[in-house]
């Protein structure tokens, strides 16, 4: 784990469900090659309500399996898709449909937000896994979303600039480095933003590196975060966790 004096980053990878795992699995394996990297696993219940990640066995070993190498599994969504009804506004048009099409917790009020993270939570306290943190698909939060997480028993959650500690919504600032990988010149354009911002945080304690499965799917994105990994951890940075990140920032989460 990292100490106050060294800088760190974070590898997150997003969408983790049995349909996107063969995506990531080359890449996770380099990492694994490195020897020293953790990551935090953004796990999907029901991804597009076709990929049940708790009813396969060999996936669910799989997870266990990443546990066991000292990885976290964070709680991302329930079915990462939004299915609420039909926009009324131009705004949440442009939310849910030009952004996104994943926001699931962007529209839903507080009860279906409270229902779905206490299903989420529900299946991770079955398999006995530790739970600090929720990721709302595409970092979208509507209120009732935001409200519901007040309630419940989350220690942090987080959008591309930012950890919010939990249940008081603190910030803390941890920006992301992250690819728009679905056409050539938005891969063109996310190795220039990239480049930029990662000069911009050279002075951060920390950065993270938002993953997603099509990443995988070209080699200039794929090959972009293996060398993003290897340049940081040559210079000095440690590889850490969310959870690791808040143990070592705030302090280690009571088991009382």
């Amino acid at each position: 784990m990292s100490t106050s004096s060294q800088q760190s980053f974070i590898v997150a990878l997003h969408d983790i469900a049995p349909q996107t795992w063969q995506d990531y699995r080359p890449f996770v394996d380099r990492m694994d090659a490195l020897g020293n990297v953790r990551m935090s696993w953004l796990v999907v219940p029901d991804f597009h309500h076709q990929s049940a990640t708790f009813e396969d066995p060999a996936f669910l070993d799989l997870l266990e399996s990443r546990l066991a190498k000292g990885d976290e599994l964070v709680l991302h969504g329930y079915y990462h898709c939004d299915d609420a009804p039909a926009p009324k506004t131009v705004r949440d048009y442009y939310m849910r449909r030009l952004y996104t099409y994943e926001g699931e917790f962007y529209p839903i009020d507080e009860q279906q937000a409270r229902e779905r993270l206490e299903r989420g939570i529900e299946l991770f306290a079955q398999r006995r896994w530790p739970l600090d943190g929720f990721v709302a698909p595409a970092w979208l939060m509507g209120e009732g979303t935001r409200k519901a997480l007040k309630e419940l028993p989350f220690r942090y959650t987080s959008d591309p600039g930012h950890f919010y500690e939990l249940p008081s919504f603190t910030a803390h600032r941890v920006p992301t480095l992250v690819w728009s990988a679905r056409a050539a010149w938005r891969r063109a354009m996310s190795k220039v933003v990239n480049d930029v911002s990662k000069w911009q945080y050279r002075q951060l304690p920390t950065i993270r590196m938002g993953l997603h499965p099509i990443d995988m799917r070209f080699d200039s994105s794929r090959e972009y975060w293996h060398r993003c990994v290897e340049q940081l951890l040559n210079k000095g940075y440690v590889s850490e966790t969310k959870r690791d990140w808040f143990d070592r920032n705030i302090g280690k989460r009571s088991t009382a």
